[in-house]
């Protein structure tokens, strides 16, 4: 057993965040811990730390296990480089090495046999410690983690004071995965986390061999990576044994059994009462009167007294009303690129941009951090023209624009001051409308500058419903926002009739809306309709297609013609072309490729033999043969998505 919660309470002054949270944790186990915002799923991390005790329960963790946490916003000493941060998760091999180093000074001045024959063993036991604790691959080990995570090489002498916040973030998160520790403790990493890093991390987190407890609202990572859910309701701690889609269709069950069981108490319970009733009343009619009839009424009362009460599950609890309309339908082109291009300190971020975008299409955009998409926003936007071509807005476009920004450290109005002025609402309806986006009571009297990032979120949404714009643009919208509220916003944009243009890497919300993905990479936009796991089939298409290269690098036509790819002006067959340069590159030799290829397919067979292998009767019926199946399948997935990656990256190496 790595971690054993018993019957822990934790309060933040009179606030009772975990009244009776139970649960347990075992080596090796990568866990999803869940729950609505302001449930306590911080708080019960600090716990799980060492940096604060609960209340009352108790709280174990194996003794002498390693522990690495990831802060939100990780901070280190002001003057540190990146590079020395990293470097500071081998502190203790940098030690020992400093410690050789001076044995070997020693040795080198050494004159006596005795004491030379003393130093060598000194020196020997330290170099197998620093050997064995990867002292030597501290280099290789920095620039494998950085280069996963989107850290560039170029980073590494700049101070890390003057990093962003998402920045810091993978920084952070490189150190704790450099440090190798035994319970990996991680708070919503894949929030400042590009599409490409969050794959990685997931790699890694599936081949970690210790214990990871994940705080997470992205469904698509935890699908991924956990093996359990625990979700925080009310206080308490539900465990779910399966990844998040099992959690959803076994909670529905549960509520729905403990509904029947309540009901059926609540049946028994007014049975009992009626007849407790009819006792005292046959007792008191009686003539002379029957005492027996109010002891035996009494003896029942006693017996419903004992019955432990279950409390009435909550089938659908309150989440944000969202409903999105527009005021007036636009013109039939929304947003139409012209040869668009731009560039950022000398370096190209797209140019050649060809496409449209149709009244009542949703598209999502999608790239790695630094590809150019808040550029591309603010040139469709007006805030920023692009430095090449054209980017037009059609006729009658009303656009509605939710910014990936922090709640403003400047304001110092109310949420309902905020909301009126932007509305023009009074006070009695504004704050009626607040509280569809579940700001009730006292929250309407928050300060804006103090709200959470799901806050201030739901708060700009509230806006934006009431602005009705027929062409919503969003970046990053489902950043800070429970799951819950995810899927709120996920149904009112299925149901808006407008145009969308969204920028995420929630590959969960990319499925549920869009119906085309805009992949920004390499200076060129390739679009493929469909959501996410239809762009991952189309990459695999052309990754497969990348094997038909001919002896001088020659691709056949089919990746640039057929398929649901469909883009426009110099767009078009840019994936194609990049998996030629591939090809012709000399260390992506013909043969090379072919064999990658093949290796692919034959991962992806194996992967389709052990589905339909879990798929039959008997496996059905034998945990230990699922269980030896779905083992096998895990490291069938990580092997076929390591090879897809392979094929990603010489596509994206090779734009041209």
């Amino acid at each position: 057993m790595m971690i054993q919660g018993q019957n822990i309470q934790k309060y933040y002054g009179a606030e009772l965040v975990l009244s009776d949270v139970t649960f347990e944790i075992k080596t090796g186990e990568t866990v999803g811990l869940i729950g609505r915002n302001g449930a306590g799923k911080t708080t019960l991390m600090k716990l799980l730390s060492g940096r604060e005790r609960p209340d009352q329960g108790l709280l174990s963790v194996r003794k002498n296990a390693r522990i690495g946490s990831l802060a939100q916003i990780p901070d280190y000493t002001r003057e540190e480089t990146v590079y020395d941060v990293l470097l500071g998760a081998f502190a203790d091999l940098r030690s020992l090495e400093a410690e050789m180093r001076r044995l070997e000074a020693e040795m080198a001045g050494a004159s006596e046999t005795g004491s030379l024959d003393s130093l060598l063993r000194q020196y020997g036991r330290r170099q197998e410690t620093f050997e064995r604790g990867g002292g030597y691959e501290i280099e290789a080990s920095i620039a494998r983690v950085a280069e996963g995570l989107g850290i560039p090489e170029e980073q590494f002498d700049r101070p890390f004071a003057s990093l962003s916040g998402g920045e810091k973030t993978k920084v952070g998160l490189a150190v704790i995965l450099l440090r190798e520790p035994d319970l990996l403790l991680l708070d919503e990493p894949t929030n400042h986390l590009d599409m490409a890093a969050t794959e990685w991390l997931e790699g890694y987190v599936r081949a970690f061999p210790g214990t990871c407890v994940i705080i997470s609202h992205d469904r698509y990572f935890l699908d991924a990576v956990v093996g359990k859910v625990i979700e925080l309701e009310d206080g308490e701690a539900f465990t779910f044994h399966g990844n998040y889609s099992y959690y959803k269709e076994e909670k529905e069950r549960r509520l729905l059994q403990q509904f029947a069981e309540y009901e059926e108490q609540q049946k028994k319970i007014k049975k009992m009462q009626e007849s407790i009733k009819q006792l005292i009343e046959w007792g008191n009619r009686s003539n002379p009167p029957n005492p027996g009839f109010h002891r035996r009424a009494a003896s029942m009362q006693k017996a419903l007294d004992r019955m432990v009460k279950l409390k009435r599950p909550i089938l659908e609890r309150k989440r944000i009303d969202l409903e999105l309309d527009h005021a007036d339908r636009s013109g039939k082109d929304v947003i139409v690129f012209k040869e668009v291009g731009d560039f950022r300190g000398g370096r190209v971020l797209y140019r050649g941009l060809t496409h449209t975008l149709r009244y009542g299409e949703a598209a999502v955009l999608i790239g790695d951090n630094g590809a150019g998409k808040s550029t591309l926003l603010k040139n469709i936007l007006g805030q920023e023209p692009p430095q090449e071509g054209e980017v037009r807005l059609g006729a009658r476009i009303e656009p509605g624009y939710l910014a990936q920004q922090a709640a403003p450290a400047d304001h110092d109005e109310t949420v309902l001051q905020y909301f009126r002025d932007e509305i023009g609402l009074e006070a009695g309806e504004a704050r009626g409308q607040l509280a569809r986006f579940l700001f009730y009571g006292a929250d309407v009297f928050k300060k804006v500058s103090s709200l959470s990032g799901g806050e201030w979120t739901r708060l700009r949404l509230a806006v934006l419903m009431h602005r009705k714009p027929n062409l919503l643009v969003l970046d990053e919208p489902t950043n800070h926002l429970d799951i819950d509220s995810r899927e709120a916003l996920e149904e009112a944009l299925e149901e808006y009739p407008g145009t969308l243009l969204a920028v995420s890497h929630d590959r969960y919300f990319i499925n549920k809306v869009a119906g085309q993905v805009w992949a920004l990479a390499g200076g060129r936009l390739t679009v493929t309709l469909g959501g996410y796991e239809d762009y991952r089939a189309e990459l695999a298409r052309k990754a497969a297609a990348a094997g038909d290269a001919g002896p001088a690098g020659r691709v056949a036509e089919g990746p640039r013609a057929a398929g649901p790819a469909a883009t426009g002006g110099s767009a078009g067959g840019a994936e194609g072309d990049a998996a030629a340069g591939a090809a012709r590159k000399p260390g992506a030799h013909p043969a090379s490729v072919r064999k990658l290829e093949a290796d692919y397919a034959a991962a992806e067979a194996e992967l389709a033999a052990v589905d339909a292998a879990m798929q039959e009767p008997e496996a059905a019926c034998d945990a230990a043969r699922l269980a030896e199946l779905q083992e096998r399948r895990d490291a069938l997935q990580l092997r076929s998505d390591e090879l897809l990656q392979q094929y990603v990256t010489l596509l994206e190496e090779n734009p041209n």
